[in-house]
């Protein structure tokens, strides 16, 4: 007897726009601007940023390619643990399945205590109340429709999009000596010793960039998915890049690593409000807060997603298949509790401890979660030049060896760099073998995974043999035709 749970998600709900706009909610332009890119600048005094941008964007594309041509033959909730499981075969699907949900549950929760920490630096308080209460909010929207997330992501990040704008504009209108300088995109400001750190937190960066694959289900189109994905990529590459040049602009290439780390150096904000007066500072600062909120939503709604999808499958508790009606509109209710239970553990965790918001819950968390997707993302990669003969022996040699092929390459190189600098990345201090736990917790979780799939196939072969096969009959579920995006 199958053990799949018949249950879906709203169905024909989502477009591409509606889809991008988590993939670029989840990464969080005005965030990247006013903690990314400085904190990129700071601590590896890389002059370059903006060209590493552009050379880290062209890696994530690459590895997008075989990513998004086997969400299209796979569509799945649960992305990379069904493009492994038909790619590489089914204990490879439920080992990337869970290394997805540490993943993404690590970067999820890291942005409670950048919430906490920031909202606490500007108006007092503690650190963890103000992320209790954003937990709150983002468990209510969590297990409503999907098209209320969408409407308020796309609200936040338009107007996240037009901070940045504005302090691009206007770095850019007056540039430090009075003249525009292209430093930023000179090759000769990656010899520095700090560059394998600012290609890790460049990819950072762009972490959320595959989340549109989790709302296939939801999709209008088949086609969306890949249109999301890649015009997410392109844009989020070009705006990063032009931005991290309006700030060595402002301020001066060879100023802007110094400022950035200086605490008194205001960065962003300090462009804005020398340029455009001193209302942008709080209106900036209201936005981020908004932003983070929004990206917690966002990554949120992808790991309830993949709890949700691999529960229908048997792979997880069955209670966790759960799926909402009426204001719900099958929203993954099951998948979402979930999330917020083990937000809530953790961020008590951290808060009992009286653990650092910034420097543990936040630092650590999202380099754990960033290690884990690229894992994933180069291993998708793997699965699809391992289809090229099945699934996606229609595709060009382009699309399944090509592209792959050289995402694997430069994807391990950027791994590699990350692993390295795992160290500098967290603070960690010089010789401590601390930070190295967190390639240790991937590949736990992965082998973890490996394992229990193994149980599975001697304690339920049924379940077993419908690894990512169980997504629901699309004549036994009907459309939702109330709410869409």
């Amino acid at each position: 007897m199958s053990t799949h749970v018949q249950v879906a998600l709203a169905r024909k709900t989502l477009s591409a726009w509606g889809m991008g706009i988590f993939g670029a909610a989840a990464s969080a332009p005005l965030v990247v601007l006013a903690g990314g890119i400085v904190a990129t600048y700071a601590s590896t005094q890389v002059t370059s940023v903006p060209l590493v941008f552009l050379l880290v964007g062209g890696v994530v594309a690459l590895l997008l390619v075989g990513y998004t041509a086997m969400s299209r033959q796979v569509p799945h909730a649960a992305a990379y643990y069904a493009i492994l499981a038909q790619g590489l075969g089914r204990s490879w699907g439920v080992a990337g399945g869970v290394v997805a949900l540490v993943a993404y549950n690590a970067i999820q929760i890291s942005l409670y205590g950048l919430l906490g920490a920031t909202l606490a630096s500007l108006i007092g308080g503690n650190w963890w109340a103000w992320a209790g209460a954003a937990l709150v909010l983002v468990a209510v929207f969590g297990v409503r429709a999907v098209a209320l997330s969408t409407a308020l992501l796309t609200a936040v990040l338009a107007g996240s999009l037009v901070i940045v704008a504005l302090f691009g504009a206007s770095a850019v209108a007056d540039p430090a000596a009075g003249t525009l300088s292209w430093e930023g995109f000179s090759p000769a400001g990656l010899g520095v010793s700090g560059i394998g750190g600012a290609v890790a937190l460049c990819l950072a960066a762009l972490m959320g960039v595959d989340a549109p694959a989790s709302f296939a289900e939801e999709s209008r189109d088949e086609g969306a998915i890949t249109r999301a994905v890649f015009a997410g990529v392109l844009f989020l590459t070009v705006v990063y890049a032009g931005v991290a040049w309006a700030m060595g602009v402002a301020v001066g290439p060879d100023q802007v690593a110094a400022v950035a780390a200086d605490p008194n150096g205001g960065l962003p904000f300090s462009v804005l409000e020398q340029r455009l007066g001193g209302l942008m500072t709080p209106l900036a600062q209201m936005m981020l807060i908004f932003a983070i909120v929004t990206s917690l939503l966002a990554f949120h709604s992808v790991a309830a997603r993949y709890a949700f999808a691999m529960a229908r499958e048997g792979v997880l508790p069955a209670a966790l298949a759960r799926s909402g009606s009426g204001t719900r509109v099958s929203a993954p209710v099951g998948g979402s509790l979930l999330q917020t239970g083990i937000a809530v553990a953790v961020v008590g965790v951290f808060a009992v401890l009286r653990a650092d918001p910034m420097a543990t819950l936040f630092t650590w968390l999202s380099t754990l979660g960033a290690l884990g997707l690229l894992c994933l993302l180069v291993s998708a990669s793997v699965a699809a030049m391992a289809s090229r003969t099945r699934l996606l022996a229609g595709a060009g040699v382009l699309t399944s060896v090509i592209a792959p092929l050289f995402g694997v390459v430069f994807g391990v190189v950027v791994l590699a760099a990350m692993v390295v600098n795992v160290g500098s990345l967290l603070g960690a201090a010089s010789g401590s073998l601390s930070p190295y736990l967190l390639p240790v917790i991937i590949a736990a979780a992965g082998l973890g995974g490996g394992l229990w799939a193994v149980a599975l196939r001697r304690m339920r072969p049924e379940t077993y043999e419908g690894i990512s096969r169980g997504r629901p009959d699309t004549h036994a579920v009907p459309d939702d035709v109330g709410v869409t995006f």
